[in-house]
């Protein structure tokens, strides 16, 4: 038999919560298959199996906070566990054919022995935490629940299909006696109907770092516009043929990644982080790239983007944002980065005030492309692609004069797609 273990996810995380079960229990797998999904603070991760077999038992259920190393479910080899519970069920007849006879009444209470092991100690003591919340919820007696497993431990499963068998065998009550218990909960609360789901793990972590931020930097934020018409006449003119030669598209994110590893050359504590009382300035350049998963939020690292070309960065962050919806980031490719760039932009926002990924002192959002007039002299006015940038900063390190110049070469550099060429 092997153990199903919660694998080692990195320095940073102890920790975390059953997403989902891909497998129940009986079913056969083979090496390599998906087993479950891991969700931890930062990444949900797939577990495989590591042997051939059969599912014998899930340990652990759906919603559960599990530990590094911890055994959350067994596989039995095929053969070991087809055979077995067909030779307990020959076994049984015949212990009971033998001793039948002297005492019949004595074996009665064998099949029924993993039924007085959950009324003995209570549903706190035979129950997962899972299978106790939804009981709750649903006003289910765990006494009344018959499991499936041997030792007569109660899983979330059970409590479900325990409610779900019941309610079709009494047609003759009212449906609204039934679903009144769950319906009536938050009416008696808030007055009106609520539905309530518990946050994610990411959630909860991406909560907390935002309000860590909030509370431990001395955060501001500046603001300028870009004119986008260069960029705009440069994708036009050569995006057919960037497409041919590297087989991507030119997005607006290599643009703007040059712009802001150009900036931050030249002012290198927004390229920093504060470490007690030192301030760290670090010389290379790895810059998240704020994506919007099912899950929430992540920020995946171009490494080194002071290296790379626009084709390079282009295909970098396709291949990142498409691992991000996927669901398939590993921890590395999260950890790290020197400086954050968000495009609030893609979304419709015209205007926003990004928040500090820390422990990074500066983060640049981008917004929506609107066109909008622009006095070009004293006498002519035109129709330009406009497009508002923030910069937020910790003003521990950074002054704001520091932190105006920096957006404006940020500007500057867009609006002379050229000179980006020149900022390696």
């Amino acid at each position: 038999m092997s153990e199903i273990t919660v694998p080692a996810m990195g320095e940073s995380i102890t920790e975390g919560t059953i997403f989902k079960w891909h497998v129940k229990e009986g079913d056969s797998v083979n090496i390599g298959d998906v087993l479950l999904e891991l969700e931890t603070d930062k990444v949900n991760l797939e577990i495989s199996a590591e042997s051939e077999g059969v599912v014998e038992k899930i340990l652990r259920q759906e919603g559960e906070n599990v530990t590094i190393g911890e055994v959350i479910g067994q596989i039995s080899p095929q053969e070991g566990v087809t055979s077995a519970p067909a030779a307990k069920a020959a076994e049984a007849p015949a212990s009971v054919q033998t001793e039948a006879a002297p005492a019949p009444a004595a074996e009665a209470p064998k099949p029924q022995a993993p039924v007085p092991a959950q009324n003995e100690e209570g549903a706190g003591l035979t129950a997962s935490p899972s299978a106790r919340k939804l009981a709750r919820e649903r006003g289910i007696d765990l006494d009344q629940v018959q499991g499936r497993d041997p030792i007569g431990r109660i899983y979330h499963d059970d409590v479900k299909n325990h409610n779900e068998a019941k309610q079709p065998a009494a047609p003759s009550k009212p449906a609204a006696s039934t679903a009144a218990p769950a319906a009536q909960a938050p009416t008696a609360e808030y007055g009106k109907p609520v539905e309530r789901t518990r946050m994610s793990r990411r959630r909860q972590t991406i909560a907390n770092r935002l309000v860590e931020a909030q509370h431990t930097a001395a955060m501001l934020t500046t603001f300028n516009e870009v004119d986008m018409t260069a960029i705009l006449d440069v994708r036009k003119r050569r995006k057919q043929a960037f497409q041919e030669k590297h087989d991507v598209g030119l997005g607006f994110m290599s643009f703007f990644t040059k712009a802001v590893v150009g900036a931050l050359k030249r002012f290198p504590h927004l390229n920093a982080e504060i470490d007690g009382d030192d301030i760290v300035v670090k010389k290379f350049y790895d810059i998240g790239i704020a994506v919007s998963a099912k899950e929430g939020l992540v920020v995946p690292v171009v490494r080194d983007a002071d290296r790379l070309g626009f084709a390079e960065i282009e295909k970098e962050i396709g291949n990142l944002a498409a691992k991000a919806r996927n669901n398939a980031l590993s921890l590395s490719e999260l950890q790290g980065g020197t400086f954050t760039i968000t495009n609030g932009g893609v979304f419709g926002s015209l205007l926003s005030t990004p928040i500090l990924n820390t422990p990074q002192v500066g983060i640049l959002g981008m917004h929506k492309i609107q066109l909008r007039p622009v006095a070009i002299d004293a006498e002519r006015m035109e129709n330009r692609p406009m497009m508002y940038i923030a910069l937020s900063y910790d003003h521990r390190i950074v002054d704001g004069s520091e932190a105006v110049r920096f957006l404006v070469t940020v500007k500057e550099l867009l609006e002379d797609p050229e000179s980006l060429l020149l900022e390696g």
